[in-house]
């Protein structure tokens, strides 16, 4: 399986890694480190020398309860360091729900575009189709971080999370965006025992046959079931989450905690073949 960037092939027979650069002063676990482009083009480059294939920029947290910011305001804080950062040679994803955003993105270079609103404003739809840009279409029971966790309710999680991701990788496609990529979305509307289930049950949204993207780094779920408080120190389960989810079909992994993820990828690839 290869996924076409905008003139980048990124080769999906073996799991690949995401690297976190979030330009925000309110992401749940590293907010307010990167606020520059001086701080955030080193810490770009840090995640290239430990192993990241992709870099995945965001300038708005969506963490559950966070605020909303403008347009403006994102736009301020997350195109600079896309500039920046395109100059590494790595493909940059681009972490936004916003069709201002992500136009003006696109048009300095983005490879990807990776929309947490899930496809649901068909202006998104028409930019990645104009750009012929892949796009990342995630699950959340409603496009508004902070009311997500009032929505976490499901008969069958992982039969809503598929019917939804399919529903709307069909109409993407349909539209003329030439890829997708799944993201059940872990954590966005979804408490512990939904995490849980999902994972168990990842097999079933591979196999709706386009690339899966998984992203536990160092989230709630890690915490809850290590105890380990401080999302930063939660290294450890967060690569055993991610293992397991390779085993399962992922094939791109969101990560903060690049290096710790690389080593453990070398030996589940040689064992794993």
């Amino acid at each position: 399986m290869k996924l076409q960037l905008r003139g980048r092939t990124l080769d999906l027979s073996r799991p690949r890694l995401m690297g976190v650069l979030n330009v925000t002063p309110d992401s749940f676990s590293d907010g307010g480190r990167y606020l520059d482009v001086e701080s955030a083009l080193a810490r770009a480059r840090t995640l290239k020398a430990q192993g990241a294939d992709l870099i995945d920029l965001g300038g708005e947290s969506t963490r559950p309860g966070a605020a909303p910011v403008s347009a403006s305001e994102e736009k301020r804080r997350l195109l600079p360091v896309l500039e920046a950062v395109l100059e590494l040679g790595l493909p940059v994803s681009i972490d936004t729900r916003k069709p201002e955003v992500a136009a003006e993105a696109l048009a300095l270079g983005a490879h990807l575009l990776n929309d947490v609103g899930g496809l649901r404003d068909g202006r998104m739809v028409r930019l990645a189709a104009e750009h012929q840009t892949p796009v990342v279409i995630m699950h959340s029971p409603v496009n508004d971080p902070q009311t997500m966790m009032q929505h976490a309710r499901y008969a069958d999680v992982v039969r809503e999370v598929a019917g939804f991701l399919r529903h709307q990788a069909e109409g993407a496609l349909a539209a003329g965006v030439p890829a997708v990529v799944l993201d059940p979305g872990f954590g966005f509307g979804k408490r512990l025992e939904h995490n849980l289930e999902l994972l168990r049950r990842l097999d079933e949204l591979a196999a709706l046959g386009h690339p899966l993207l998984v992203g536990l780094s160092r989230k709630r779920t890690i915490g809850e079931l290590t105890g380990v408080e401080a999302p930063e120190h939660r290294v450890c389960g967060s690569v055993a989450a991610h293992l397991t989810a390779a085993r399962r079909g992922a094939r791109i992994l969101r990560v903060h905690d690049v290096a710790a993820h690389a080593e453990a990828l070398a030996v589940w690839n040689a064992v794993e073949g």
